[in-house]
């Protein structure tokens, strides 16, 4: 019981850190391309509750996947309108590389910490919490499914827009829905061969560590 309310309280401080930082670097790419929408919409900003879905953050927590509130931006403001949507779109992504990168030495630190009971447990977790959840929203925004990251990022580049191209945009959300219901039915039943979604992520996540690990590993 202690174990399972650490995991949640965890993962909730590391969400705290993680989904502000990702919805704040759209935000911040946007308005130095030239778009206030951002500042606008009251989204630049670090505040966690500006950011925060609620029903979003509880699934994260429960289900281990969920959603925040997406930056809105116009990309008729950009300067280049091209490259600066690419910017926006992969800004997200990009900080969650650099935050784990830079959470994961502090992860190390925190082992050698002296004990202070659940204070360091929760401690441990989080920073170890915010390396992972942090790899795992970079690979799956990079997803190219509508309307994650990496769609966006593609779709710049798209000039000839056929029906196919259509109909994926239109249907990508449920193509999303359901390979999130597969893992949500694979984590209660126990049939982890359904839950593609997430060996993908894993497989992937496992990939991205070792460059990061080595390179900390060299100074812990």
């Amino acid at each position: 019981m202690v174990e399972r309310a650490v995991r949640y309280i965890s993962i909730f401080l590391a969400l705290f850190i993680v989904l502000p930082l990702h919805e704040f670097a759209h935000a911040y790419v946007a308005v130095k391309s030239g778009d206030y929408t951002p500042k606008v919409c009251g989204r630049y900003t670090l505040n966690p509750l500006a950011h925060f879905d609620v029903l979003g953050l509880l699934m994260f927590v429960m289900a281990g996947f969920g959603w925040a509130k997406p930056v809105p931006v116009n990309p008729a403001n950009f300067k280049r309108y091209k490259l600066d949507s690419v910017l926006v779109s992969i800004a997200g992504v990009l900080m969650n590389y650099i935050t784990a990168f830079l959470f994961l030495p502090l992860y190390y630190l925190s082992l050698y910490l002296p004990e202070f009971g659940l204070f360091t447990t929760v401690l441990q977790s989080s920073l170890y919490y915010a390396v992972i959840l942090s790899l795992v929203f970079f690979v799956f925004n990079l997803l190219p499914i509508f309307p994650l990251d990496g769609f966006r990022a593609i779709d710049c580049f798209i000039k000839r827009r056929t029906k196919f191209y259509y109909d994926y945009k239109t249907y990508g959300i449920y193509l999303l829905y359901g390979l999130i219901l597969l893992s949500i039915i694979a984590d209660f039943t126990g049939l982890y061969y359904l839950d593609i979604l997430s060996l993908v992520i894993n497989r992937a996540v496992g990939y991205i560590m070792v460059p990061i690990t080595a390179f900390w590993g060299l100074i812990f």
